[in-house]
């Protein structure tokens, strides 16, 4: 394995393990019942103050944002990645406003920096790059010229 394969491994790596976490996290937004996460997410929606069906959204933004990070593309990936900073900000918002203790609030915040920084690494160079259809990368033999 060559030096300057390890790295985009360690974050082929890195990407799919957040997926992984937010697909997880994305199911038991739907789970009617308890998780091993503890109560209900409609329970813990109404403790918090939202009504308990905004879970179906936040799940649903977190599962997409999931099969974001998969897909290797600068784009998605930066799309799934700020997907989940906007999340997560609502996220360690609520914990604030919440007064919730350290050991239920750590991950929203630990998230939302890894996220900040995965953002910021694929950032695209031009803003209208996230609107542009995606360049083919089939090169054409120049054209003959007698």
């Amino acid at each position: 394995m060559t030096t300057r394969t390890w790295p985009r491994h360690a974050m082929t790596g890195l990407y799919w393990f957040l997926a992984l976490q937010f697909a997880l996290g994305a199911i038991t937004k739907y789970w009617p019942g308890e998780t091993f996460f503890g109560p209900p997410y409609a329970t813990q929606f109404a403790e918090w103050g939202y009504p308990s069906w905004m879970r179906f959204p936040v799940g649903t933004l977190e599962g997409l944002a999931a099969i974001l990070l998969v897909i290797p593309s600068r784009r998605t990936r930066f799309l799934g990645a700020t997907t989940l900073m906007f999340v997560l900000t609502g996220a360690v918002t609520t914990h604030i406003i919440n007064h919730d203790g350290p050991v239920e609030s750590w991950a929203a915040p630990t998230h939302l920096v890894i996220t900040g920084i995965l953002a910021l690494a694929n950032w695209p160079r031009d803003w209208r790059d996230l609107l542009r259809a995606p360049a083919s990368h089939t090169a054409r033999a120049p054209h003959p010229t007698n």
